[in-house]
C-alpha cells in the first residue's frame, strides 16, 4: 500500500541526546540505525589507510537496526560490533533489555553478535531469536551457536518468508526471502510495519534483477514502505582492483541509481543506502560518490538516524 506520510527521520546528535535517553519519544514505536558497514565493519582488518585508523568519524560499525517500543527492544542482526551498538542502545533509551533478535542470514556481520550472550560475557537468559529454517538449523547444529541455544542463552524462533510476526498491536514484522550467497542458511529482508509507517530493511541482496526472476520487484517494495534500507556494499565494479566481484555479488549503488531513476521524487527520497563496504566512497560526504547520490534524491544512512513509526 502507498503511503503519503512523510516519515520522520532523525539523527540523534540533531536532537541533541548523542548518548542520553530519547525524550518526548515515549508512546511511538522508533527503528535505531545502529551501524551502515558491511559486515567486517570500517575501517576493516588489514586496511591500514582508511582514515578511520586516526580519525573515529570515518568508523562504521556493521549493519544493524533496533526497534524501539515502551515495552520492548528489538534487534535486526546481531553484529561483531554488539558491544559498542548495545551500549549505543542504551545510551538511547536508558533500557538493557534485548527482547528479541531478527537474523536475516549467516554471514559474519549478521549473525556473529550472538556470541556476546554465551557464558563468557553476558549470559543472557533465553533471548528470542527469529531464524528461517535453515539459518536455526546452521546455529543449532554448529558450536559454539549450539551451546547458545543447550545452555538457554538464546530460544531459537521460526520465521516463514512472507509470514508476519506480531511483536505487539501495532507492530508486526514480515521476513521477505531474498536471492543472496547461500552457503549456510537463506537470506531475508525484513518489512517493519508500525501503526502509521514501515520500513523495509534488506542489508544483502546478489541483484535486483535476481530478485525480478522471483516474481518480485524491488520498487514494488520501495513503494509499500516509508523508508527503505538498501544494499549498497559497493559504489562501482572498480573499487576494489584485482578483487573479483562477481564471487560477492551485491547490487552497485551506481547500477541503483541507474535503475531508481525512473522513480518518482516521493519513492527515490525513501531510499537510504547502508551495508557500504570500507572501500566504498559513498561513505563519505563530500564526495562525488555522495554527491552523486544526494543529487539523485536518494539518501546513505547514518549510525544515530531515528526513524519514527508511528
Amino acid at each position: 500500500m502507498m503511503r503519503f506520510l512523510a516519515p520522520l527521520i532523525m539523527s540523534l546528535s540533531m536532537i541533541g541526546c548523542h548518548t542520553a535517553e530519547v525524550r518526548g519519544l515515549e508512546g511511538h514505536a522508533r527503528v535505531l540505525v545502529l551501524g551502515t558497514g558491511q559486515d567486517a565493519g570500517v575501517p576493516q582488518a588489514g586496511a591500514f589507510a582508511h582514515p578511520g585508523w586516526d580519525n573515529p568519524e570515518h568508523n562504521r560499525s556493521a549493519t544493524c537496526l533496533a526497534v524501539i517500543t515502551d515495552d520492548a527492544q528489538y534487534l535486526f542482526d546481531c553484529t561483531p560490533d554488539f558491544r559498542e551498538q548495545y551500549r549505543l542502545l542504551y545510551e538511547t533509551t536508558g533500557s538493557p533489555n534485548i527482547d528479541g533478535i531478527f537474523l536475516t542470514h549467516a554471514h559474519i556481520g549478521h549473525y556473529s553478535g550472538l556470541m556476546f550472550l554465551g557464558r563468557e560475557s553476558m549470559g543472557t537468559d533465553h533471548v528470542p531469536v527469529w531464524a528461517m529454517p535453515r539459518m536455526k538449523s546452521f546455529l543449532q547444529t554448529n558450536g559454539p551457536w549450539s551451546l547458545l541455544v543447550e545452555l538457554g542463552n538464546i530460544e531459537l524462533r521460526d520465521l516463514s518468508s512472507g509470514v508476519a510476526i506480531q511483536l505487539e498491536s501495532d507492530l508486526t514484522v514480515t521476513p521477505l526471502l531474498v536471492p543472496h550467497r547461500g552457503e549456510f542458511s537463506e537470506t531475508v529482508g525484513f518489512m517493519i510495519e508500525g501503526a502509521k509507517q514501515s520500513i523495509l530493511y534488506l542489508p544483502d541482496i546478489d541483484s535486483w534483477d535476481k530478485l525480478d526472476a522471483t516474481g518480485v520487484r524491488i520498487e514494488d517494495l520501495i513503494a509499500q514502505v516509508d523508508i527503505a534500507y538498501l544494499d549498497a556494499t559497493f559504489f562501482s565494479g572498480d573499487e576494489l582492483p584485482g578483487v573479483d566481484l562477481s564471487q560477492i555479488p551485491h547490487p552497485f549503488i551506481t547500477t541503483s541509481l541507474d535503475r531508481f531513476e525512473a522513480l518518482c521524487p516521493s519513492d527515490r527520497a525513501k531510499i537510504h543506502f547502508l551495508h557500504l563496504n570500507h572501500s566504498n566512497p559513498a561513505q563519505f560526504e563530500h564526495t562525488d560518490a555522495h554527491e552523486e547520490v544526494t543529487a539523485a534524491g536518494m539518501s546513505v544512512a547514518k549510525q544515530g538516524d531515528l526513524t519514527i513509526l508511528d
